[in-house]
């Protein structure tokens, strides 16, 4: 059940640390990492970010410590959930049926699932423990010493099966007191938000990306007559919302901002670039689609596009900001998507992970981009003229200004209005950070 959604590596990472701990035993020897290269034949970084998706996925705790000048971990697995726990999950079950399709989504439910016996028909006849043993004298029963060999050992524990835990989604990510200040206690009274209605309301805010707004439409439609939330119901209302909202399509496993390991910059620089580079790692690329649009909804085609590109590179979601930003700016407004994906594998290639590294690769690799722009352009437009010379973003002519030989190379746009009538939309959020000085703090 969870390949599919963190890949064959991370399966292969999981099993073979658990394969490293003997039989009957809670920890297997101390190893270093170069002996797990060799086993799963990946190289440190692969594993690295394995392990971020075992984590993830809550199937891993990471401990370290320093010692005597380097590090040693504790890579501590944490058992699955159950096949009930996963298809009830309203998260996990989602992005399965929509990673596998309908037709072996429910094959592998059949897999973990059997016919269910009515156990009303029948009476049970089973024995007590006092109806089948008779008790011990009361001596026995006071024997210290058993007790006492009974405990374990101070640096011991007992060997037992750990409780299996649920993915837990933030309760930061959403805004309890903005949801109830638009429901009356007439409403939905405040005691039937339980812990357990609160955690499904998190997560499902965060799966279909529904605001505190809409949420509560959600919410309304899911109280019983008894002044209740039925989950079922509330799950139900979520799907239907996020259906509606974007032509019955189910969310896709891609994360939907930049990583928070991958982030370089917190909001605080007074910089346009700076600025512009928290923008770029604080929003998805989908939301960078919907802004350039002002607000509507982008092309299914475009998504798509940019959707295949995120998981067929396996490149982060600041990084295709970055890509989106540039590649629009090089073909008239377009998304190109062989243009795209001929950049998207360059940078998969380099392992960029970083909207800055993105940055300064574009930057670098200029030229060689504009000759794969130019054969597009040469197969595409041959018979218009003039040719027009595309331009480029902010935070390329940021360093390219810095580089007289460089400007000098850059030709002027020509003066096209309806040209900049599509460009507008784009450049309107690089005005957003365009302003050095006087404007700390400002929303994003």
């Amino acid at each position: 059940m969870y390949q599919p959604l963190m890949g064959v590596v991370c399966t292969n990472l999981y099993m073979t640390l658990a394969y490293m701990v003997e039989e009957n035993r809670l920890w297997s020897e101390e190893w270093n990492h170069y002996h797990l290269m060799g086993l799963l034949d990946l190289n440190l970084d692969d594993i690295y970010h394995a392990r971020l998706k075992l984590e993830g996925m809550g199937l891993l705790k990471t401990f370290v410590k320093e010692a005597e000048g380097h590090r040693i971990y504790i890579y501590e697995l944490q058992p699955p959930l159950s096949a009930e726990q996963f298809f009830t999950d309203g998260m996990l079950n989602i992005y399965l049926y929509q990673k596998l399709g309908q037709t072996h989504f429910l094959k592998l439910k059949r897999a973990f699932s059997d016919m269910s016996i009515n156990k009303e028909e029948y009476s049970e006849v089973t024995r007590s423990f006092q109806d089948v043993y008779t008790s011990m004298s009361i001596q026995a029963l006071k024997n210290f010493e058993g007790q006492q060999h009974s405990s374990s050992d101070p640096d011991m524990r007992y060997i037992h099966r750990e409780k299996t835990e649920t993915i837990q989604i933030s309760a930061d990510s959403f805004n309890f007191d903005l949801l109830l200040s638009g429901l009356t206690t007439a409403m939905v009274p405040r005691k039937a938000f339980t812990a357990t209605v609160k955690d499904t309301i998190t997560k499902l805010s965060f799966l279909y990306s529904i605001n505190e707004m809409d949420m509560q439409k959600v919410v309304l439609s899911s109280m019983t007559a008894d002044d209740k939330i039925d989950l079922d119901e509330l799950r139900k209302a979520a799907r239907d919302w996020y259906q509606m909202e974007n032509d019955d399509q189910l969310p896709q496993l891609v994360n939907r901002k930049q990583p928070v390991m991958y982030r370089e910059s917190d909001g605080a620089g007074v910089s346009k670039e700076s600025k512009l580079i928290f923008y770029l790692e604080s929003t998805s690329p989908r939301q960078l689609l919907i802004d350039l649009s002002e607000g509507a909804q982008p092309a299914m085609s475009d998504l798509t596009a940019v959707e295949e590109i995120m998981l067929g590179q396996q490149l982060e979601p600041g990084v295709i900001n970055v890509l989106i930003h540039y590649v629009m700016l090089k073909t008239d407004m377009k998304l190109s998507k062989n243009y795209m994906e001929k950049i998207a594998s360059h940078w998969a290639r380099k392992k960029v992970k970083t909207v800055k590294a993105a940055m300064e690769l574009a930057k670098n690799e200029h030229r060689q981009y504009q000759t794969w722009a130019n054969e597009k352009n040469e197969r595409t437009q041959k018979r218009k003229t003039p040719i027009r010379t595309e331009k480029l973003p902010d935070w390329f002519i940021m360093q390219e200004q810095e580089q007289p030989d460089a400007q000098s190379k850059t030709p002027a746009v020509e003066n096209d209005k309806d040209f900049e009538e599509r460009r507008r939309k784009l450049e309107a959020i690089q005005r957003k950070y365009r302003k050095d000085g006087g404007e700390k703090g400002g929303k994003h």
